[in-house]
This record gives C-alpha cells, sequence and structure tokens, in this order.
C-alpha cells in the first residue's frame, strides 16, 4: 500500500506549490501583475458563456440586431411578392441545414449595390441589386446557402466574442446587452470572415444547396460573374475576401461529390418570379 499512497503524493505536492505561487502572485503589492491574472481569468469566463450561448438566447440577441440595422443601417424592401419568393427558396434549405430548428428570416434590402450578409440567430439579408443580376434560382439559392453557412457555422458568435476581447468589453457581469448588439451590427455590415470562415461556409452552402435538389455548379457559376463585372468589385466580394481561391476550393468539392441536380437553373422562371421588382 505503500507505493501507492507515494504515487497520490506525488502529484499533489507540485498542485499545492502552484497554487502556492498563484496566491502569492495574487497577493503580491505589484498591482499590474494582480490586475492581468483578474482580467485573463474574467475574460476567460465571458468567453466560455458566449461561446455556449445557447438558441434562444442567440435568436433573441439577433432579434435585437435585426431591429437595430433597421431602424439605423438599412431599409427594407416592402414587396411581398418578391419577399415571398426569396423565403421560399431560402425555407426549401432550412431543412438540409444542420440547424433546422432555427427560425430563418430572409429579407430584402432595398438597396442596388451586389451584397449579401447574415447575422446570428437566422437572420439573413439580400440586397435587391444582387437579386437583380442573379441569372436564376440556383444563384440565389447558393447566396442564401452560403450566409445561412456562416450562421449555422456559429462564425459571427464566434467573431463577436474575438470583438468583445480585442475591445476589452467583456466586464465582470459579462458583456453589455448594448454593446453586444452593437458589436453584432458592426460585423454584419463591415468585418470580413476570415478566410478559413468562408470556406467552411462556402462548404456548408455547396452542400446545403445540393442536398435541396439545386444545380450546384450554379455557386461557381455566380462568383465568376461577379469577377467578371466591368463595374466595381460588389461589395459582396469586398466582404467575402479570397474569391478565386473559393472557385477553386468549390470546383474541388463538386468534383469530389458531384451531383446531377438541374433544379432552379430556369432564367426565365426566375425572372417571373420577381417581375415585381421591375
Amino acid at each position: 500500500m505503500k507505493p501507492t499512497l507515494y504515487i497520490r503524493r506525488s502529484w499533489l505536492y507540485p498542485l499545492i506549490a502552484a497554487a502556492s505561487a498563484l496566491v502569492f502572485t495574487l497577493a503580491t503589492p505589484t498591482a499590474s501583475y494582480a490586475f492581468n491574472w483578474f482580467n485573463i481569468f474574467q475574460q476567460g469566463l465571458q468567453v466560455v458563456q458566449l461561446s455556449s450561448m445557447n438558441d434562444r438566447q442567440e435568436v433573441d440577441l439577433g432579434k435585437q440586431i435585426d431591429a437595430q440595422l433597421k431602424s439605423t443601417q438599412i431599409s427594407i424592401l416592402y414587396n411581398p411578392a418578391a419577399t415571398a419568393y426569396v423565403t421560399e427558396v431560402g425555407q426549401r434549405l432550412v431543412p438540409q441545414s444542420t440547424r433546422p430548428n432555427l427560425p430563418f428570416t430572409y429579407q430584402i434590402v432595398d438597396d442596388d449595390g451586389i451584397n449579401a450578409f447574415a447575422t446570428m440567430g437566422g437572420f439573413v439579408y439580400v440586397n435587391k441589386g444582387l437579386l437583380k443580376i442573379a441569372d436564376n434560382e440556383a444563384q440565389l439559392a447558393s447566396v442564401l446557402g452560403h450566409e445561412m453557412g456562416h450562421i449555422t457555422g456559429g462564425h459571427s458568435k464566434k467573431q463577436m466574442r474575438e470583438s468583445a476581447v480585442a475591445q476589452g468589453l467583456l466586464g465582470v457581469a459579462g458583456l453589455d446587452n448594448s454593446q453586444a448588439v452593437q458589436i453584432g451590427v458592426e460585423l454584419a455590415l463591415k468585418r470580413p470572415h476570415s478566410r478559413r470562415d468562408e470556406f467552411d461556409a462556402d462548404q456548408r452552402g455547396l452542400i446545403n444547396v445540393t442536398r435541396s435538389g439545386y444545380s450546384q455548379i450554379e455557386m461557381v457559376n455566380f462568383m465568376k460573374k461577379l469577377l467578371a463585372s466591368k463595374s466595381s468589385t460588389p461589395a459582396f466580394l469586398n466582404t467575402h475576401p479570397n474569391t478565386a481561391d473559393r472557385i477553386t476550393q468549390l470546383n474541388r468539392q463538386i468534383q469530389q461529390a458531384p451531383s446531377a441536380n438541374k433544379d432552379g437553373t430556369d432564367p426565365a422562371i426566375y425572372r417571373n418570379r420577381l417581375r415585381s421588382l421591375g
């Protein structure tokens, strides 16, 4: 029995020593050391809290971000027919997403710029200008699928956590609600996603549109169309970097899992469904 007792005590001594060293450090009169340790500890706790946000909390925060966006930043197009069509396409993708229980909401921004974005909780926005330049429903589905990929991949939550830490906004009581909303608005409109997040959203989007029956190659075709545009680079590409690399990656993914699906490729049907846009 003695060897067992020795083994147990052998790991206990270093633990006691480490704890003593930590207590000594925190008790040291040097204020900067005590402050740094305390901040790191508190930030660690808050980061965990943001990371473990449940669906209900995410949707509630998303609703507040959506309200702030619409009251100060964007104008939503009131066009029941066009909105119903975009929602119809989006809802076709929901069952094939990795978070089908989220209450996804699709809205058209009254802006002729070519852009689309999303925020946590299932809120997806697509500019009127992007709807007009897309050739068919499959291309629209690819854009919606990509933005949904950012939501299902938790990219906005990760960015919010990183931004809050960088700005030193994580207090003892947590991230202030108004600060969280403001960060969410900024992330939705201005912050490009990382290379890794873009590839992840593309992969998720392609899988989603393929499983939903749409032509997968139209996702690539839409990106190529925007790159070849003679006008200035669309905002959709400015906020979604590394487009050429993304096209290469999508083509590789398609080659590995090709699909014969052809849904959504008729331009006449697409134009007819959006004829109310003018």
